[in-house]
């Protein structure tokens, strides 16, 4: 499921309307991003957990010609599931 249907499904199940329900989704996800950015998590109750995970520098390999590499630190977003969306996947 993609941002398209993800907004094209809440339409069909509420009384909104599409551009009401893509301002919600647009405005949550800008949230989101705007905590993680600022280093906090974002803890969704049931579901899991978003925050900014750091990752150090390593090696790697040049895919074009093999040649070894250092790769180096930067930041990403990690997501830890709730032990309830756990059990609910097993």
């Amino acid at each position: 499921m993609n941002k398209t249907d993800l907004i094209n499904t809440i339409t069909e199940r509420s009384d909104l309307s599409r551009v009401e329900i893509e301002s919600i989704v647009d405005e949550f996800l800008q949230l989101i991003e705007d905590e993680v950015l600022k280093g906090k998590e974002v803890k969704l109750s049931n579901f899991g957990v978003f925050y900014k995970k750091a990752r150090l520098a390593r090696k790697g390999t040049n895919p074009s010609d093999g040649s070894p590499i250092i790769i180096p630190a930067n930041n990403t977003v990690g997501f830890r599931p709730s032990k309830i969306l756990k059990e609910k996947l097993n």
